[in-house]
């Protein structure tokens, strides 16, 4: 029996399909134990204490500490201090640590001792460097004064031509008066000046003859 009618192919039409997937991946996080836990080959808990202040990235700053103190002491200090002086604690320690792996019979008070000379060093410099400079202030002082004190003479002097019964004052009579008799023995009327002497603190001028042939004691 032969079928009426052709069949032609079946064609379906083309379905759009997305690209594969890749597979879902979990992302694990590895977290590292800290630097105490590593050196004492144990388990890092979540809540170690020692992991906030020993860091696996400076394994060095633990073994200092650990040479020096032990890791129990170090663990039984900071479980007695609060939280927030935990930080300086550790610091201390490893400092002293330090200063004691250096230095092992003074270690840090052997540091502090160095340190405490310097400062006094530096107090005796400053000491010193106090004390000239207050000399050379009252040196200015006195030299501002001194030449305060001549102008002043040097004005009076100028201006009335008094003599003021001071030293300075009796210079500049004294001086007056070798140009007095220096005119005198100008113009003849007196014996030639031969010597200038001092008397009470006067300048004084004479000849040789007035006194040469005196006694010098009676």
């Amino acid at each position: 029996m032969e079928s009426s009618g052709d069949t032609g192919p079946l064609h379906s039409s083309p379905t759009p399909t997305s690209p594969p997937q890749p597979p879902a991946t979990a992302t694990t996080v590895v977290l590292s134990p800290c630097a105490a836990c590593k050196i004492l080959r144990r388990r890092c808990v979540d809540r170690c204490v020692l992991a906030p202040y020993f860091p696996p990235t400076d394994p060095h700053k633990f073994a200092t500490a650990h040479r020096v103190f032990g890791a129990s002491n170090i663990i039984k200090l900071l479980q007695e201090l609060p939280e927030e002086h935990r930080a300086d604690a550790v610091s201390s320690m490893v400092y002293e640590a330090a200063a004691r792996v250096r230095d092992p019979v003074y270690g840090s008070a052997g540091a502090i001792c160095q340190l405490q000379r310097q400062v006094d060093g530096l107090k005796a410099q400053l000491a010193r460097a106090q004390a000239e400079l207050a000399a050379v202030r009252a040196h200015h002082a006195q030299l501002v004064a001194l030449l305060c004190t001549v102008e002043t003479m040097a004005a009076s002097n100028s201006a009335g031509g008094q003599h003021d019964g001071t030293y300075c004052g009796e210079v500049v009579a004294g001086s007056g008066r070798r140009s007095q008799l220096a005119a005198a023995a100008a113009r003849g009327g007196a014996a030639p000046v031969d010597a200038h002497y001092v008397v009470d603190g006067i300048m004084q001028a004479g000849t040789v003859g007035t006194w040469a042939d005196e006694p010098l004691w009676t």
